[in-house]
């Protein structure tokens, strides 16, 4: 793909990829106003949408504080939840939503950048270094084992690491659109991430993406996303989309993915919470 077209591609991902779309493993979900309300297993809260107005007009300063009392209020009365993170995206009209959440007790964490580009530039035959092997993960034990790598490199608790987890055998057990996959030297995990294919669009996600310090600049991330790029092509996927820390988003740039985009999580948490 030589002339990208970026508007095109943010539209496309505001039409196709927000919303219902963003929480398929949710084990409720529920409509407040213009929002999506998703509550998951191990206690998380998770709030999208695709923008703040409604038919009655754009949103505005007073109307985004209402609607960030009203999610909290809807969290505080489901006792199961101990977090709940707001999605939002730099490009949104979002009149007053930062200090609304900031405010409310919501604490921003990391911006990241939402690349989208066509899966044939990730889809590459590369060659990984002696000893590093690339596969699919299908036993729980190795989706253990993958879960740990990965908090490990992001820095997470324990409680966080156990909260992921079982948010990931759910799906694993419960779902078929996501797949895991990891990068592997004399058995030991390396790098892993996943796949999530997006029912009824032209996208795939690559998600979670981490590996060990000292087997960065090896291109052993690049061959993972290229095996992942490979698998979205099998099921009919045209495009791949990530959510893309600094240490990802070069690495994605010079595969042609274009940055259409911010997305930045906060994140509040019950006064018994210790974790996300």
């Amino acid at each position: 793909m030589t002339d990208i077209d970026a508007p095109a591609l943010l539209q496309a991902y505001d039409d196709q990829l927000r919303r219902e779309a963003e929480v398929p493993s949710a084990v409720s979900v529920s409509e407040l106003g213009p929002l999506v309300l998703a509550t998951y297993v191990g206690g998380r809260g998770f709030v999208t949408y695709r923008e703040l107005g409604t038919p009655a007009g754009p949103a505005t300063q007073e109307s985004v504080r209402a609607l960030v009392a009203a999610v909290l209020d809807h969290y505080r009365a489901t006792p199961e939840v101990t977090a709940v993170e707001w999605k939002t995206r730099g490009h949104d009209h979002a009149p007053g939503l930062h200090d609304a959440l900031v405010d409310a007790g919501f604490e921003a964490d990391e911006t990241e950048s939402v690349m989208i580009g066509d899966a044939a530039l990730l889809a590459l035959d590369l060659e990984l270094p002696d000893g590093v092997t690339v596969r699919e993960v299908r036993d729980e034990s190795d989706v253990r084992a993958m879960v740990d790598m990965q908090c490990q490199v992001f820095g997470d608790d324990p409680a966080e690491t156990e909260a992921h987890y079982e948010e990931i055998i759910h799906r694993f057990r419960t779902r078929t659109d996501m797949e895991l996959w990891v990068a592997e030297e004399a058995g030991t995990i390396v790098s892993a991430g996943r796949l999530e294919a997006v029912e009824g669009t032209d996208f795939a996600g690559i998600w979670g993406g981490a590996t060990r310090p000292e087997y960065r600049g090896r291109g052993i991330y690049r061959a993972l996303t290229a095996a992942r790029a490979r698998s979205a092509i099998a099921q009919g996927k045209k495009w791949i989309n990530s959510d893309s820390t600094e240490f990802s988003r070069p690495i994605l740039e010079r595969s042609g993915l274009v940055k259409v985009s911010t997305t930045t999580p906060y994140v509040w948490k019950s006064a018994s919470s210790t974790t996300l």
